[in-house]
């Protein structure tokens, strides 16, 4: 089961450093609860997932397809992530006017997953660490069927299981802090976020 414990390794190692993902799970969390919070997570988890499966099954030769496209995606993920923070931003000022404001349309459990499954595929950091794990050999060193499937299930599950805690932290401060306090959270977390995509956009 060696190979499960390299994906668990694998999955941790994308998902338990604090970025923009994590941030945008945390404060979907605190604004909508666990559900909502959970959905992000899971999307994010099956972005990881597939990217393991990648590095399980194409090896050296996809991280020399990708190595072209790390200028672009940092410009797209960048772009997208000020995107977001700053939309973020309005509409936490638009629930300060308004509690229920109807312009700003809250995504259900179907849309909140996609789109996190989305932003994690363009996250320059989950392009370049697949990679690099493709080209240090980690993943392509596991050469049976049955050795690649459960390394892409440990990383899988390993990122599905931080990306929950993620959510279940987040719902926690739902559910106990004031509506005031989570404004001013929501507000921290988006511009966390500005600033990680101007950062990506930045160092392009």
């Amino acid at each position: 089961m060696s190979a499960f414990w390299e994906g668990v390794l694998a999955g941790y190692g994308i998902a338990v450093p604090v970025g923009a993902i994590a941030v945008l799970i945390l404060e979907t969390a605190l604004r909508r609860g666990f559900r909502i919070g959970f959905a992000a997570g899971a999307g994010a988890a099956t972005a990881d997932f597939l990217y393991a499966a990648l590095a399980a099954l194409a090896g050296a030769a996809l991280a020399a397809q990708m190595r072209p496209l790390a200028g672009p995606l940092r410009v797209v993920g960048g772009l997208v992530l000020v995107g977001i923070g700053a939309y973020g931003l309005w509409g936490a000022n638009r629930r300060t006017v308004a509690p229920n404001p109807g312009g700003v349309r809250e995504l259900g459990l179907g849309a909140t997953y996609r789109l996190f499954v989305g932003l994690t595929v363009i996250n320059p950091l989950t392009v370049v660490y697949f990679a690099a794990l493709i080209l240090g050999g980690s993943a392509g060193s596991i050469h049976t069927a049955w050795s690649r499937t459960v390394f892409v299930l440990g990383a899988g599950l390993a990122s599905l299981s931080w990306q929950t805690l993620l959510a279940a932290l987040g719902s926690i401060a739902h559910r106990h802090l004031s509506s005031k306090v989570q404004g001013i959270l929501s507000v921290v977390g988006s511009l966390i976020v500005v600033a990680l995509g101007l950062r990506l956009l930045v160092s392009v």
